[in-house]
């Protein structure tokens, strides 16, 4: 058995032995939602992306401020949306980036995307999180409706300066 198995094994021992290491009621049961919404935009994808796709474009959207904290685009880039944001950006491609709130305890994530739509595009805005937090069901329902009303507006804003001139 190599050292850092004999290690890993004595943390787990160690832990499995400790006072309150193991939850009394187990580990939080975590109930995730997903909240997407989309638009058709008149232009090409590609020239939807151009407009739009930047990891700091949300500033624009918001019309509010978006700076970088570390990074300069690419994956493992923080911004900072309006002075209190902060979103990192876990995941790039041609045409679509995600990005994690990592100090959010309802393990917030969201995905912008463009794809191509007959003659046009569309733009995809998709949202993950936890609602287990959330003490009932009118609660649960009332955010993930916030949430939903957030998006269309998102996209209208990127739609409006996605086809403007």
């Amino acid at each position: 058995m190599s050292r850092s198995s004999i290690v890993a094994l004595g943390v787990l021992a160690t832990l499995a032995l400790s006072p309150g290491a193991a939850l009394a009621d187990g580990p939080k049961a975590r109930e995730y939602v997903t909240v997407s919404e989309q638009i058709h935009i008149d232009r090409p994808a590609e020239m939807v992306w151009r407009k739009v796709g930047g990891y700091c474009d949300i500033g624009a959207w918001l019309k509010t401020t978006c700076v970088y904290t570390t990074g300069s685009g690419g994956v493992g880039t923080n911004r900072l949306i309006a002075g209190k944001v902060d979103e990192v950006l876990v995941s790039r491609t041609a045409t679509a980036y995600t990005y994690a709130q990592p100090m959010a305890e309802n393990i917030y994530h969201g995905t912008v995307e463009t794809l191509p739509d007959g003659a046009g595009a569309k733009i995809i805005y998709s949202l993950v999180y936890d609602v287990s937090a959330l003490p009932d069901a009118a609660a649960k329902a009332g955010y993930n409706e916030q949430k939903t009303r957030f998006l269309k507006a998102l996209l209208a804003t990127m739609k409006s300066i996605a086809e403007a001139p």
